[in-house]
């Protein structure tokens, strides 16, 4: 399904039907709605899930390039209003997380509920040139040969490039069944925002309007996450403390991918959570 908000943009999103509690999944880098499948094919009927294509990713349009993580969540606002969705859990996955948050803290009286799984850090996702110092600038970024490699693999439309990387980093546990997988793989080939994202991951930090949340936050973490370290979640966490933000933390026996290496530790937490704040 697709819906055209007030800024021009179309967004792609896929819904399923159920009961009066509304969550709104927001997917990370290099995925689609496509990533939350099994989590809208088992998370209880209770719940009316939408997944949608953030502005670059999936089917979702991109005629106005993004400089930073508040674009996504007025995206995601005028998103919401054109569903007439006046409240909603947020649940977010890696980059989706900073995108949870930023939408938490801008419009605070439009979420009931805010759930990280694997998130980046209050502070972003650092991109790092190759002395390991933080850049500053997009047009370090943009220049950046990792970030150029993974930009030619996307225009290319390198399938194997993209399949090893993803083994290697994201599915370290478990591979996807091999339809999902495909899928998965086609949602990286068609991101066409990898420059302007790894900029806005990169300066990401809410740390001052951290205060603005006033929902209930679930954290979810795997332990054998080889993209958002443990660091990175203890620095959110601590950053949450330091704002009086009240959270809940469970740590995961998963990768990156805590969907396809354990949903079903995924979906107790989750539903738990989201019984409690229902």
């Amino acid at each position: 399904m697709k819906v055209t908000i007030t800024n021009g943009e179309t967004i792609h999103y896929q819904k399923r039907n159920g009961g009066e509690a509304i969550l709104l999944l927001i997917h990370g880098n290099f995925a689609s709605s496509d990533h939350w499948d099994k989590l809208m094919e088992q998370l209880p009927m209770k719940y009316t899930i939408y997944a949608l294509d953030l502005r670059g990713y999936g089917q979702s349009t991109y005629h106005t390039p993004i400089e930073s993580f508040n674009d996504f969540a007025e995206d995601i606002r005028l998103f919401c209003d054109a569903l007439h969705i006046q409240m909603c859990h947020v649940m977010g996955w890696s980059n989706g997380g900073g995108v949870a948050m930023q939408f938490a803290a801008n419009y605070p009286t439009r979420v009931k509920s805010v759930t990280l799984l694997n998130s980046i850090s209050t502070k972003g996702y650092p991109a790092l040139n190759s002395n390991g110092e933080r850049m500053t600038t997009r047009e370090e970024i943009s220049v950046d040969p990792m970030i150029n490699r993974m930009l030619q693999a996307q225009t290319n439309k390198e399938r194997s490039f993209f399949e090893a990387a993803m083994l290697q980093l994201m599915f370290v546990i478990k591979k996807p069944e091999e339809t999902r997988f495909k899928k998965y793989i086609e949602a990286a080939l068609n991101q066409r925002n990898i420059i302007d994202v790894a900029n806005a991951a990169n300066k990401f930090d809410i740390s001052r309007n951290l205060k603005n949340i006033t929902s209930p936050i679930l954290i979810l973490w795997g332990r054998y996450d080889l993209m958002v370290s443990e660091t990175m979640t203890l620095e959110l966490m601590d950053e949450m403390k330091e704002n009086n933000v009240s959270f809940i933390y469970k740590q995961l026996n998963t990768g990156h991918a805590p969907l396809v290496d354990n949903i079903d530790s995924v979906i107790s937490e989750v539903d738990s959570f989201l019984d409690i704040t229902s």
